[in-house]
């Protein structure tokens, strides 16, 4: 049947199982928004209040349900205002497609009005992009998009079409979308190297990242665990992928990890990475990692094996096939005095805050005690990130949604509606500081526009936490542009965006109000005021080695740089 182009990328979206697409119209896209106006029982289009919520919330509606996020823009600012939500999508591994509609093909490099090569733009932040000139190749293009987007690492793709494409008239004809091919490129050789230097261990560790949720590698990840019969520990991309609350689990790794993980991955002597990429924020001090340990790596990206840390052996596949076959063929094993060992540790250091004032770890943890621990919790970036994966105990995965890798502010509002309108049967939470709530709180527009019921969580202390505590910590206390006393009432903004709105000052007041929002039926903001110095802790300074963690009590013992 004779479609036009613009038809063509709603029949296709259709074939890809596409639900849901988030964006915003413009002059060029106007063809895909007027074929989309006549499917639009079939396709929810969510109108966010800028490109980059879009973005934001195709991202958090993929890690949410694990489908395939999709954001549409027009061409020039509109298609630019994507860009930061690809690099977050692309540094984390979300699969994602983009779709923009670019000026006619005549007018191409011609600094036509709202012309951008947002192809070349983004080449370094995708999977593959396109830029589709012809019709006749619009629909398997299209195809390629999605297949790429979720095969293998995730990750985003863009679709730039000209405008006259989605205009032009080409013979369609609906496809299945293509097999998803399973990328398991490692040997029976090398599944028994790993075994036998699981064997021959006495004191493991396994090391958890965000390849564990995407390969939906969950249920063989906890029975790997018990076989091996070891500590855990995991990334902030990690979260939920092993049961926080599991004796065995002893919280995140890195600059803002346990000491309890720091210190025992430090001792240990096989360290098992788990579609983990040895992130610097992990690692500290590359040449002093876990240098007493062998060193396995499973992870689907070859690229990504001796990239950071040299390893000992590896594998290269879907992290829940090797799992399966792993388990299938390690005998139980039993380190008692090693995980007695952990535990202890565990015991002797756990994480604490200032319990006299209202703070955000208090929040988070009765946010906890209300939610039962089953919300879905976006983050922003800063303090209140770290406090959240600190805080909160993550039973599944797909419930802890962050910008890992890019550490985009203002991520997590567009990020919690695209996960409520994936997941509708849960409780979705976006905490963040007063400085990345700032700068995507027009968002707060779109929730309440579709009676979309969120809770948005804002740590306010008046200042940009993360920064001003390196700024407390390494640079003499000198504040430069870290202070937000300024006149902005975030209660009254959300009133005015269509939200209602609740202040805390006290810690009495935060479990109420978070069972108040929790019974709306509406977007609800809770502004939470602490204390401008509040910091988080355990912490690595930048550069040294993960053992070298330290927190409040120590500094009081002994200052940095004495």
């Amino acid at each position: 049947m004779q479609l036009t182009g613009a038809e063509i990328v709603i029949e296709c979206l259709k074939e890809q199982g596409v639900d849901t697409v988030f964006g915003y119209p413009g002059g060029t896209i106007l063809n895909v928004y007027d074929a989309l106006y006549k499917h639009q029982d079939e396709i929810t289009h969510i109108l966010t209040s800028h490109e980059q919520g879009a973005s934001h919330a195709a991202d958090g509606y993929a890690r949410a349900t694990g489908k395939v996020g999709v954001c549409l823009a027009t061409s020039g600012p509109g298609a630019t205002n994507l860009v930061t939500g690809i690099a977050t999508a692309y540094m984390d591994s979300v699969p994602m497609v983009a779709i923009t509609a670019n000026v006619n093909l005549p007018l191409l490099g011609k600094d036509t009005f709202q012309e951008v090569d947002i192809a070349g733009v983004t080449m370094p932040i995708t999977k593959h992009n396109y830029i589709v000139k012809d019709v006749t190749v619009l629909a398997d293009t299209l195809r390629k998009a999605f297949h790429i987007a979720r095969s293998g690492r995730p990750g985003p793709v863009l679709v730039d079409i000209t405008k006259d494409v989605t205009a032009n008239l080409c013979e369609y004809e609906p496809k299945k979308p293509m097999d998803m091919e399973r990328i398991n490129k490692f040997t029976s050789e090398e599944v028994e190297q790993v075994l036998s230097y699981i064997r021959e261990a006495k004191k493991p560790y396994i090391y958890l990242g965000g390849g564990a949720i995407h390969s939906g590698a969950s249920k063989e990840v906890r029975t790997f665990a018990k076989l091996v019969d070891c500590p855990v520990c995991d990334t902030l991309m990690g979260k939920g992928a092993f049961d926080g609350k599991d004796e065995l689990y002893t919280g995140m790794i890195g600059m803002h990890g346990t000491k309890a993980s720091n210190l025992g991955v430090a001792k240990c002597d096989l360290l098992i990475a788990l579609g983990a990429r040895f992130s610097d924020r992990v690692t500290g001090n590359p040449n002093k990692f876990a240098e007493n340990a062998r060193i396995i790596q499973i992870d689907i990206d070859a690229a990504e094996i001796n990239k950071n840390i040299k390893t000992d052996a590896s594998l290269i596949g879907d992290l829940k096939d090797v799992l399966s076959e792993i388990n299938q063929k390690l005998e139980q094993q039993e380190h008692k005095e090693w995980t007695d060992y952990v535990k202890g540790l565990k015991e002797q250091f756990p994480l604490k805050y200032d319990e006299e004032g209202l703070t955000c770890p208090y929040v988070i943890e009765q946010l906890d005690l209300a939610t039962e621990g089953k919300a879905i919790v976006t983050t922003d970036v800063g303090q209140h990130q770290m406090w959240a994966s600190q805080f909160y105990q993550y039973t599944e995965p797909r419930t802890f949604i962050s910008s890992g890798g890019l550490g985009t502010m203002g991520y997590g509002l567009g990020a919690c509606i695209g996960a409520k309108v994936g997941r509708p049967d849960k409780i979705c939470v976006n905490i963040g500081g007063d400085g990345c709530f700032r700068m995507n709180m027009n968002e707060l527009a779109t929730a309440s526009r579709y009676n979309i019921p969120i809770i948005q969580i804002i740590i306010n202390n008046q200042v940009l936490g993360m920064v001003r505590q390196w700024q407390t910590l390494f640079y003499g206390k000198r504040y430069s542009q870290t202070i937000l006393t300024d006149k902005v009432d975030y209660c009254k903004v959300a009133e005015g965006l269509g939200c209602k709105a609740f202040r805390v000052t006290k810690k009495e007041e935060v479990l109420p109000a978070i069972k108040k929002a929790m019974e709306c039926k509406e977007s609800v903001v809770i502004e939470c005021m602490i204390q401008s110095d509040d910091k988080v802790f355990p912490m690595v300074s930048p550069g040294a080695p993960i053992e070298e963690v330290f927190d409040g009590d120590d500094l009081k013992k002994k200052p940095l740089g004495q």
